[in-house]
């Protein structure tokens, strides 16, 4: 979806506030000078009428200030404003429900995804609550008992508090080493740090020689930086190395460390939910568009068992290859997986069958002179 007509409209309508603001602030800075000399005008010993001095005012004020003066910006500020929500319906479908198709849901299977999806986010008691004025079953929250340790460990960091996080760890580290994470050293880092910061260099080297030290043959570079800063005790802020103390690090590791507990329970770090509404809110448009021209075939667009228009996704959407057939245009599947010729180029399975009778002669390659056999054919995998 082009968002640039909507944001010039609205980069019109704050230029027109930002002067209807301007010129309203000096008209009444105008005001304001004009009655503080009169009062000081009154409150003075000369022999001043009051009623003459505010009769003054009121006619200068007249001429600073005419009503047709803040009048001029406020009504091309209204006209900018009444231009915006006509640009916004024109830019959005008010009606997506044309681009639905009519599936059947296991509703069972859509209260347990909408319950993992707050357990996920850390949102347990909105979970309970839903599982239980659903009447799912209590196996239905499985999922909160594989994260709720996370988030106590997440909760846990938020107030410095390491001791979950580093016992998570050093129970799973063989995992961890496997995954090729130094998870571990981050947070025995961050504990270090915390040390550092409470001005003791004696406790502070007791721990790096007792926690750190062990990681030495794979980072002995990360940890002479670490004890470079046992010198810079009490004026941290001074220290050659800034990255090592920086607040930031706390978020780094605590992201890291949501990634690395989902992966090792099986699951993906980011929620399918969250993820499948991401990715469908941007394949909408094209689906619209197609469905403005298909609006009188909407029984074939129901019965469709592909999409029949190219839906682009941005590439954290894309988690497998994807194979366009050369020959039919057509998406590879299961059925009709993409095959390796000999002449290494690559067709789907069903155009192979075509162009060889179903295996009964050779055919040539479109791409090159080459006569291929069927049966030479291999499915190829991305």
């Amino acid at each position: 979806m082009d968002m640039n007509p909507i944001k010039d409209v609205f980069d019109r309508v704050t230029k027109k506030q930002k002067l209807s603001i301007s010129k309203n602030q000096e008209v009444i800075d105008q005001i304001i000078q004009e009655i503080e000399r009169e009062i000081g005008a009154i409150q003075s010993d000369s022999p001043l009428d009051p009623k003459s001095v505010l009769a003054e005012l009121k006619t200068k004020l007249q001429e600073i200030a005419p009503l047709s003066q803040l009048e001029g910006p406020q009504k091309k500020l209204n006209i900018a404003l009444s231009k915006y929500p006509k640009q916004i319906e024109k830019s959005f479908s008010p009606d997506i429900s044309k681009a639905y198709r009519n599936v059947e849901f296991d509703t069972h299977i859509v209260n347990e995804i909408i319950a993992s999806h707050f357990y996920r986010q850390g949102l347990f008691e909105i979970g309970d609550c839903f599982i239980n004025e659903t009447g799912e079953p209590e196996s239905a929250n499985a999922t909160r008992c594989l994260f709720s340790e996370m988030y106590q460990i997440l909760e846990a960091m938020k107030t410095k508090n390491l001791e979950p996080a580093l016992k998570w760890a050093a129970t799973n580290s063989d995992k961890l080493q496997e995954n090729k994470s130094d998870l571990q050293l981050k947070l025995h880092h961050l504990q270090f740090v915390e040390i550092l910061q409470k001005q003791s260099r004696s406790e502070a080297l007791l721990y790096l020689r007792t926690h750190i030290t062990p990681f030495a043959t794979n980072h002995m570079a990360e940890i002479q930086k670490l004890m470079a800063c046992l010198l810079w005790v009490g004026k941290l802020d001074n220290c050659p190395y800034p990255g090592l103390l920086s607040s930031g690090n706390w978020n780094t590791v605590a992201e890291e460390l949501t990634w690395q507990f989902c992966n090792l329970l099986g699951q993906p770090s980011d929620c399918p939910l969250s993820v499948t509404i991401a990715a469908g809110v941007q394949g909408l448009p094209p689906l619209l568009k197609f469905m403005t021209v298909m609006s009188g075939k909407k029984q074939e667009w129901q019965t469709m068992k592909q999409l029949p228009v190219p839906v682009e996704l941005d590439r954290e959407f894309q988690f497998h290859s994807i194979f366009v057939c050369p020959v039919s245009k057509e998406q590879s599947t299961d059925d009709n997986p993409p095959m390796l010729m000999p002449c290494s180029h690559v067709l789907c399975k069903q155009s192979i069958n075509k162009m060889s009778k179903n295996g009964t002669k050779t055919f040539k390659c479109p791409y090159c002179p080459s006569d291929i056999d069927a049966a030479q054919c291999r499915p190829m995998f991305f």
